[in-house]
């Protein structure tokens, strides 16, 4: 099975918002979060086992944490 195509809308750097996921969930690694543009699958995969939630719903963090720009913990 091919993985679709995911492109992130990210309105916060990648930095800002790595360093937030990390504040919320202590076993998530740099490492973890290593992320490069066009290669969203391998993050997507990698956070899903480790944050035991689905594709989606790492997608709708990442992308409130980003659209909140730091305001919202």
């Amino acid at each position: 099975m091919k993985d679709h195509l995911i492109r992130f809308n990210l309105q916060a750097p990648w930095e800002e918002v790595a360093e937030k996921i990390k504040e919320t969930n202590i076993h998530i690694t740099d490492e973890d979060l290593a992320y490069i543009p066009g290669k969203e699958n391998e993050l997507l995969n990698r956070l899903e086992k480790k944050m035991s939630l689905d594709r989606e719903n790492i997608i709708y963090l990442i992308e409130s944490i980003s659209g909140n720009q730091g305001i919202a913990s």
